[in-house]
């Protein structure tokens, strides 16, 4: 059997909410609940233990990294910032192209790419 190194591995279709973690941390590293607010603004309302959740699995993956610990205010005293690493960079760039091509197909579409106003 045949063993795949990771560049060898076609990256995933993610989801929304992992694509638009990355893609708020591919403009600078951020804690949580900063990016709680980044998908809050993108229209991606979610709670801590969903991002919590995907930021534990992205981090495993190595697509994102601990940047720095700050001090804050609250029970831990601290507050953990993120950053995308060169392989999470990877994966935005190929989903993003993913997801550009299926706009595409949409747009060109007889009845889906049609003014629906």
């Amino acid at each position: 059997m045949e063993r795949k190194t990771k560049s060898s591995k076609k990256p995933p279709a993610l989801t929304p909410t992992s694509f638009h973690i990355l893609l708020a941390l591919a403009d600078e590293s951020l804690h949580g609940y900063g990016i709680m607010q980044s998908l809050a603004a993108a229209g991606l309302p979610v709670g801590p233990g969903t991002v919590y959740g995907a930021l534990s699995r992205m981090e495993q993956s190595g697509w994102i990294e601990e940047a720095q610990v700050e001090r804050a205010r609250g029970p831990s005293g601290q507050r953990q910032r993120y950053a995308l690493t060169p392989a999470g960079l990877e994966v935005l760039r190929a989903d993003a192209t993913r997801v550009t091509k299926a706009a595409d197909l949409i747009r060109a579409h007889p009845v889906l790419g049609r003014d629906r106003s």
